[in-house]
Order: structure tokens, then C-alpha cells, then sequence
């Protein structure tokens, strides 16, 4: 990773932005970070606790429309990459309000987009070797069945607000390298999970509800299947697009680890039960498990097919799911005031304060 960038981090202080900083920090020696981040709710400074402000990282409190401040980044960093991370991306929050998903996820995009085009492409090209990676979800694809998996020429067929949103920012994003020759590389990655996730995701909520002896909630079935990558993997990949990558090519990034939810649930209730023993009731965490009514739409199976990445860029995951899903319930165990900071909303109160106002 030798050679020098200045990287606008789009959602920096999320769950995958915030270990992809951290990444950059600890292996990208000369690389500058320009974290750009909102702070929405899923949004926390804490994930990036022990990276200082200084000649390696910036922090911008700012929201992805706001074209002014975005172009100045541009122009006072003299930005030449960009990783955008920020998205709305819960699907359930998107069915119940989907408003902000299309804000968010198309129009800040555009934003981006609109602003790397002026810089890189206007009368001023004094950034050589610009790239702007647009960070997608294989939930563009759809559904699929028993078999089969998405490749890079999978047609989009998107069945919720939110991945609905996400295809529209990836055609868009695509289209400005088509029009205007913008140096554009997408990617499309499979569910992850890892250190920093808000609680509202399957694993951490699994995790805390079992922790509190709660009910464990398990859409319809519980075999709705997904492709499960862990979040240093999927870091990783994205700076080996970034490195080695083509402007206007896609690449899918997938862990291998193809699960039923279900699955996913009873391991966490076991990895717990060996680590902690048996729940206060003296029975096994897997009767705490609850099937509840399935979710509006639900996709039944992903399944990402990585072989363009691997074989034209070298990269493969390197985590199984249980060497994955042990590290993250270990990181949970050592980190209880992180997401006990996060349940109770003492993490908005903190960089509220930081900022003088109210959220």
C-alpha cells in the first residue's frame, strides 16, 4: 500500500466505515482520511475512539446533500479518492419510512458524484489517479432460490425501499462513468457482520437480547438464507479495488458463508452458552428463540458469486463464519459499555455535548 491518497470516508463513523478507518490507520501508512459523517442514529464517534485528529485523519460533522460543504472538502483536501460508506440501510426502516432512504441513498449520492465530476473533470486537474468507490449491497439483485448466486451481470431486481435505493445510487453512480468518463468502481458485498454494529442488526440484537435473557426474535421461518462476510474481509477487498480495480467495472464482494438465519441465532446462543454457561433460567439461550411474523417482502436467499475479485484481483475472504462469529461475541463480551451506550442512547448524549447542541 504504498502509494499516497487523501480518502473521503462517506459514513465513517458507522459500522463499516468505522472499522474501514481504522483499517486504513493501522495498515495504510500514507494514506489521509477525510471522515465525512452525520451522525444520524446509527452514526457514533465512539467507534472511532484512540484515531486522532490530525496530518493522517480529519473528522467533518456534515450530511452527503449538502452540496457546499462537499464541493469545499474537495477543494480544501484536494481529495483524489473517495469510499462512500453513508447510506440509510436498514430494511425495516425503509418500509416504514422510506423517505429518507431515497434523500440519503440517491440524492446524496448525486452529490458526490456531481462534486468529484467538477473537481476531477473540470478546468483544475491537478489530482491525478482519481477514484470514487460506491459501496453497494447485494440486495440490488433480489431474490434468489435454491440455487445459484449473484455474479457482477445479475439483472437488478430489487423488491424493498431500501434496496430500491441502493440499485438507483449504483445506475446513477455507473452512468456518470459512462457520460462523463468519471473514474468510477462499484461494489456489491454480502451481508457482514463484526465489531461496531448498531444493535439493530441480527447478530448484535441477538446478542444483547440473549445477554438480558430476552426473546429472541426469527423472521417467518427462520431459513431465509444470506451470505455472511466479515467486516475486516470485506475492508480488505475494498482496498484491493481501490489499488488494483478498473474504473467502470463492478466487483462482488461475498464471505463464502451462505447461512439460514436461524443458524446464525443458535450459534450465538452457543457460542454464549460455553463462554457464559446456561441463561439465569438454567435452560439453554436457544429456547430463548421467538419466530415472529415474516418481514414485508422478504428476500428468501443471497447468494454472492466472488470469483471476478478473486481472480482478477487476487482477493478471497479469509474468515470461516464460526472463526468470524467467535471473534465478534468476543469483541461484544469485552465491549458491554459500547453496546450498553448504544441500548440506552448515552452515545448521542456524548457527541451531542461535543457539538454544543441537542440531537
Amino acid at each position: 500500500m504504498k502509494n499516497k491518497r487523501t480518502v473521503l470516508v462517506t459514513g465513517g463513523c458507522g459500522f463499516i466505515g468505522a472499522n474501514f478507518i481504522r483499517m486504513l490507520h493501522s495498515d495504510c501508512q500514507d494514506w489521509r482520511v477525510v471522515n465525512l459523517d452525520k451522525l444520524t442514529y446509527a452514526g457514533n464517534l465512539k467507534n472511532l475512539d484512540g484515531i486522532r485528529e490530525g496530518e493522517r485523519y480529519r473528522f467533518v460533522r456534515g450530511d452527503i446533500c449538502d452540496a457546499e460543504l462537499v464541493a469545499k472538502l474537495f477543494v480544501e483536501e484536494r481529495i483524489d479518492t473517495v469510499v462512500h460508506f453513508a447510506a440509510e440501510s436498514h430494511v425495516d426502516r425503509s418500509i416504514t419510512g422510506p423517505g429518507a432512504f431515497i434523500r440519503t441513498n440517491i440524492e446524496g449520492t448525486f452529490t458526490l458524484l456531481e462534486a468529484a465530476k467538477k473537481a476531477w473533470l473540470g478546468g483544475n486537474k491537478s489530482v491525478t489517479q482519481p477514484c470514487f468507490l460506491h459501496v453497494s449491497t447485494d440486495e440490488v439483485y433480489g431474490s434468489l432460490g435454491e440455487t445459484g448466486r449473484f455474479n457482477e451481470t445479475t439483472a437488478y431486481d430489487p423488491r424493498s425501499p431500501y434496496s430500491a435505493s441502493k440499485a438507483s445510487s449504483d445506475h446513477l453512480a455507473s452512468a456518470y462513468f459512462h457520460t462523463y468518463g468519471l473514474p468510477v468502481r462499484i461494489t456489491n458485498c454480502s451481508n457482514n457482520y463484526g465489531p461496531y454494529q448498531f444493535p439493530e442488526k441480527l447478530i448484535p440484537l441477538v446478542f444483547n437480547n440473549a445477554m438480558h435473557n430476552k426473546a429472541l426474535p426469527v423472521y417467518g421461518d427462520g431459513k431465509n438464507v444470506r451470505d455472511w462476510l466479515f467486516v475486516r474481509d470485506h475492508c480488505e477487498a475494498i482496498v484491493e479495488v481501490l489499488q488494483k480495480g478498473r474504473d467502470g467495472q463492478c466487483y462482488n464482494i461475498g464471505g463464502n458463508n451462505e447461512k439460514e438465519n436461524l443458524e446464525v441465532v443458535t450459534l450465538i446462543c452457543d457460542l454464549l452458552d460455553q463462554k457464559l454457561g446456561l441463561a439465569p433460567s438454567g435452560q439453554p439461550r436457544r429456547s430463548l428463540i421467538t419466530f415472529v411474523t415474516d418481514r414485508l417482502g422478504h428476500d428468501r436467499r443471497y447468494a454472492i458469486d466472488a470469483t471476478k475479485i478473486r481472480e482478477q484481483l487476487g482477493w478471497e475472504p479469509k474468515a470461516t463464519f464460526e472463526k468470524g462469529m467467535e471473534e465478534t461475541v468476543d469483541w461484544y463480551l469485552a465491549n458491554r459499555k459500547w453496546v450498553d451506550a448504544i441500548v440506552n442512547g448515552s452515545y448521542r448524549q456524548y457527541y451531542a455535548a461535543m457539538y454544543s447542541e441537542q440531537e
